[in-house]
């Protein structure tokens, strides 16, 4: 257990991102490959944010804004802000295509799409591994200067 948390701990450090974690255990009654999967945002931390009274920021999925309209998520050094505060982006995919979650940080009082903080890409050669009802949880560090992130994908197979 020890050389796990070193080893996780070295990777955190190097800023490395950590990759796909496909759970082991197949859920009761899925015999099947999966064919297709739902990928959605699991939750944002926002480790180390750029400005001093918080960022404001959004998710960028295949052009559209979450949340939508002229609005975005707080978030402050410590936040969390779960895949409800961005009103739930979620997609589906096939075992050969890919779905790109951009972090967005805006500048209100106009957000728009605003700047590109770094991203996360969820692959349909993950979701080809995945039986039906499997689970494989997806996600990045994305560090910048002055800002860090945890960025943190669901994959579900269909």
């Amino acid at each position: 257990m020890r050389s796990h948390k070193l080893i996780l701990a070295l990777a955190l450090t190097a800023g490395l991102t950590v990759s796909a974690a496909v759970s082991s255990a197949s859920p009761a009654g899925a015999t099947s490959a999966a064919a297709t999967c739902r990928v959605e945002l699991n939750y944002v931390d926002a480790y180390d944010v750029e400005e001093n009274n918080g960022d404001e920021i959004r998710i960028d999925l295949a052009g559209y804004m979450y949340p939508s309209g002229n609005q975005y998520v707080a978030v402050n050094n410590g936040d969390r802000a779960y895949s409800g505060n961005f009103a739930n982006p979620t997609t589906t995919i096939g075992t050969t295509g890919s779905a790109l979650f951009s972090l967005r940080e805006v500048t209100p009082p106009a957000v728009g799409q605003g700047d590109e903080l770094g991203s996360v890409t969820a692959r349909g050669s993950t979701c080809a591994t995945l039986a039906t009802g499997q689970i494989a949880n997806i996600s990045k560090h994305i560090f910048g200067t002055g800002y860090w992130y945890y960025m943190s994908l669901v994959m579900t197979g269909l």
